[in-house]
């Protein structure tokens, strides 16, 4: 685990938590969480079931109170062992995992819901103003129930910006669409969000969603946060074993020092991006930065081949029996049983531990 050295929120800060512990009991779903989203970002909160990236959410929201740690939301503390904003007082819109529309209310009525406080006018103007914005400002009479499940997403999205909230919080936003719809709604979403120029936060269990999708990405595992920074940091640079694993494709192998940068892998001897300091490693190795071509006197098999269009996972078994995925364009010039040639694309990653 790294130690996050985060900074003093400040005024491009839009939210900061520090230290948020939440238990249930013996069993602890946040361990002193520390994580800070700049004004005007997207944020992924990216983790395997189970690993408390909900809990933070439901807390940021005031759906949870924490047990420990603090709270802030556009400079104003709104959780400590002093103070607990309820939900309906923190600058935050929600939009939940089953969008929680309401049936009977047509989708002008379901945006307008948290604009009480406005006058009629200012209110309906406000809604009419937001419903253009997600592209529905012709279908403000309709129910939910005549819409689309894209449709249903941007009404929810509608109705959590209407009050301009400092803070928009997703749980979730796309795990009820169909596979078919998710790629065209997320970017829909994602549009919808810069033209607003909202900071937002979403959880998500999806690799791709949240790569794709995020400013920023914070990955979680059993309560904690492994590493933020942006995707392509995260993917190229995993700060833990965890983030490796568990950020895209790789496989991990066993290494032995030759010098500070350079190990000995069943690959053979590969540069390092940073300094080896420990005799024994794991060298994360990536599918696309292997290079594999057909050799008869390879000391390499190829066991098999996932075909996806675009491009192809080839599957080969090293002369030492390890096995290792390589990523290849779509040309199906290489068969199951082929002798071929391996070779490595650029340093790679090390650990301390193999493991």
């Amino acid at each position: 685990m790294v130690t996050l050295d985060l900074p003093a929120p400040t005024r491009t800060t839009a939210l900061a938590c520090r230290g948020l512990v939440k238990a249930y009991g013996t069993t602890v779903a946040v361990d002193g969480v520390d994580l800070d989203v700049p004004r005007g970002t997207l944020t992924a909160l990216l983790g395997p079931s189970g690993c408390g990236k909900t809990t933070v959410l439901r807390m940021i929201a005031g759906l949870l109170a924490p047990d420990a740690g603090e709270i802030v939301i556009d400079g104003r503390i709104v959780a400590d062992h002093r103070t607990s904003v309820p939900p309906e007082k923190r600058p935050v819109g929600l939009v939940f995992q089953d969008y929680a529309l309401f049936p009977h209310l047509s989708v002008a009525r379901n945006v307008a819901y948290g604009l009480g406080d406005l006058p009629r006018r200012a209110r309906r103007e406000q809604v009419h103003e937001v419903l253009d914005l997600v592209g529905l400002g012709d279908l403000g009479r309709r129910l939910p129930s005549a819409l689309s499940g894209g449709q249903q997403q941007r009404v929810a999205l509608a109705r959590a910006l209407a009050p301009s909230p400092e803070l928009v919080l997703l749980d979730e936003p796309f795990s009820n669409l169909d596979a078919s719809l998710r790629s065209t709604v997320r970017e829909e979403v994602r549009s919808i969000l810069r033209a607003a120029d909202a900071t937002a936060v979403f959880v998500t269990h999806d690799q791709e969603e949240a790569l794709s999708l995020a400013d920023r990405v914070a990955v979680m595992q059993a309560g904690r946060i492994h590493q933020v920074d942006e995707p392509q940091t995260l993917y190229t640079r995993p700060a833990t074993r965890f983030v490796a694993g568990f950020v895209g494709e790789a496989d991990v192998l066993p290494a032995r020092r030759i010098d500070t940068y350079l190990v000995d892998t069943a690959l053979g001897q590969l540069p390092t991006t940073d300094a080896v300091t420990s005799p024994e490693v794991a060298a994360v190795i990536r599918p696309e930065s292997l290079q594999v071509s057909a050799d008869p006197r390879g000391t390499a098999t190829i066991t098999g081949i996932e075909y996806f269009g675009h491009d192809q996972l080839v599957h080969v078994r090293l002369a030492d029996g390890t096995s290792i995925r390589a990523r290849r364009g779509p040309l199906l010039d290489l068969h199951r049983g082929d002798r071929v040639d391996v070779a490595v694309l650029g340093p790679i990653v090390t650990f301390p531990h193999a493991g």
